[in-house]
């Protein structure tokens, strides 16, 4: 089995590349779905500001990668090929790197491309203006020596494999495969 880890820019393609592997028989396990659970446990309005308060209060109780274990420990009972995203944290890529199975890939592309990306998609925590989304992502572009917080440059700057999503799906699929490819070259074995 393979489990792919993803991190990117706010509107990058996460969703896209997962969406795209899970075509290719992987399963799909998401922080933000495991936070939003989390969320509405405690009674809370699911929104950017949430996920970021309710994550970072799991991260700091039971360690900054607690949820991505948790989504792999899941993933490798299933025993399946997995993507897991949005690795947001270096300290969730700290813990991570210990797996002997750790792959990182990371998407970027233009920030108006992503804004208006994230309007289309109508989801919950992205319907906000362009001075909204860009302090939201000001946030998460921020350094911190504090490996709980969101620190999206130094997980980018981790990955394995880095993507750029500026054009079409053809070609970021064709950057995803190329990636696969060059796994596949390093025997690592993926069930399909």
């Amino acid at each position: 089995m393979l489990v792919v880890w993803i991190t990117g820019t706010l509107g990058a393609g996460k969703g896209t590349i997962s969406d795209y592997l899970v075509k290719k028989w992987f399963a799909h396990y998401s922080v933000s779905d495991y936070i939003a659970v989390e969320i509405k446990h405690r009674g809370l309005e699911v929104n950017r500001d949430s996920m970021y308060a309710v994550g970072w209060d799991l991260k700091q109780k039971f360690g900054p990668d607690f949820i991505v274990k948790e989504l792999y420990n899941k993933a490798k009972a299933e025993w399946t090929n997995a993507i897991i995203e949005s690795i947001r944290s270096p300290g969730e890529v700290a813990g991570l790197k210990q797996l002997d199975d750790f792959v990182l890939l990371s998407v970027d592309a233009d920030q108006k491309i992503r804004y208006a990306r994230i309007r289309l998609r109508n989801s919950v925590k992205d319907q906000v203006d362009f001075d909204t989304f860009a302090a939201n992502e000001a946030r998460e572009l921020q350094a911190s020596d504090d490996p709980t917080k969101i620190n999206l440059p130094a997980c980018i700057a981790l990955a394995d494999y880095k993507l750029s999503n500026d054009w079409t799906f053809e070609e970021l699929y064709a950057q995803v495969d190329e990636a696969l490819q060059e796994l596949r070259t390093q025997n690592l074995e993926l069930r399909t």
